[in-house]
């Protein structure tokens, strides 16, 4: 018996650098993916287990805990270098309705809040996609964890993703709720699209309950509107496209909603709004790309009048 443990334990040795050195191929490949998700990095750290069948349990378990090492050890790499639908860092922790744009300059932003949701976030993925046209997604945290494969879509179409809660709350909360809300739908999205998102929209446009404290706190821009379509009334589709350009102007923000609800509306009214908005001369951005423009603009003020 004393032979055959002092043969396992060299064997068992080999084993652990195997994984080891299977581990760090894996590290590697992340410095050159950084915008891997956390699944992914789960499945190819998983591959690992076919290595460490013939062990013993005890090496095992040290190969386990080296595993989850490394897992942790990616994940924070994989975060540090993640996408980012990023505003300038200005506008971290402001609260903005609009974006201050020269007139000339004829943009709008399009947003939808609540999903995602079944057929309806797809209706409206496809109308955009239809008339190439981005736009921006503030996404629901328990929606995200039910239709994952929607979000992933919004993503791989090239919208921009922000942070609408996880449970689309009106109700005041404390700090540590108000944390649970934003962080756990931050978490959420990273997780499953690679996204890190600082745009945070409050459900209701509500102020004062705990969520715009904490979101600004974080550096989060907190995104408001200027022209709201009130879609989640179901106000029919001629008055919802009036709300729409009763106050549109140039650097304005669009309220729309792809999920919480029969959106039937806001699908029948979204081609005709895309359609007067471009015979208005409008073109369309994102969110991040109109406060680019807005600081680009402001930046180029400044310089003429340093002159």
């Amino acid at each position: 018996m004393e032979n055959n443990k002092s043969f396992l334990w060299p064997q068992g040795i080999l084993f652990a650098l195997l994984a080891i050195s299977a581990s760090l191929s894996v590290g590697v490949m992340m410095l050159f993916k950084p915008n891997t998700s956390d699944a992914q990095i789960k499945t190819n750290i998983n591959s690992i287990n076919t290595i460490t069948t013939p062990a013993k349990v005890g090496t095992s378990r040290q190969i386990e805990k080296l595993k989850s090492m490394m897992l942790n050890s990616l994940q924070q790499e994989a975060r540090n270098k993640g996408l980012s639908d990023g505003v300038p860092s200005r506008f971290q922790g402001a609260i903005i309705k609009s974006a201050n744009v020269n007139q000339s300059q004829k943009v709008i932003a399009l947003t939808f809040d609540d999903g995602p949701w079944p057929q309806s976030t797809a209706q409206v993925l496809d109308i955009l996609k239809q008339n190439n046209i981005k736009a921006t997604f503030f996404v629901v945290g328990q929606n995200v964890k039910n239709y994952p494969d929607l979000l992933k879509r919004v993503v791989a179409e090239g919208h921009t993703v922000g942070n609408h809660t996880w449970h689309h709350w009106y109700h005041f909360m404390n700090p540590q709720v108000a944390a649970y809300e934003v962080a756990n739908t931050a978490k959420l999205i990273y997780q499953i699209t690679g996204v890190k998102t600082d745009l945070f929209r409050p459900p209701g446009g509500m102020m004062n309950n705990g969520l715009v404290s904490y979101a600004k706190n974080n550096k989060y821009a907190v995104i408001m509107w200027s022209s709201d379509s009130a879609d989640y009334s179901r106000p029919g589709v001629s008055r919802l496209i009036n709300n729409v350009f009763r106050p549109a102007q140039p650097g304005g923000i669009v309220l729309m909603h792809d999920g919480g609800g029969n959106r039937s509306q806001t699908i029948k009214a979204l081609p005709e709004i895309i359609s007067r908005f471009r015979k208005q001369g409008y073109s369309f951005v994102t969110v991040p790309e109109l406060l680019e423009m807005q600081e680009k603009n402001e930046k180029l003020i400044a310089n003429k009048k340093q002159k």
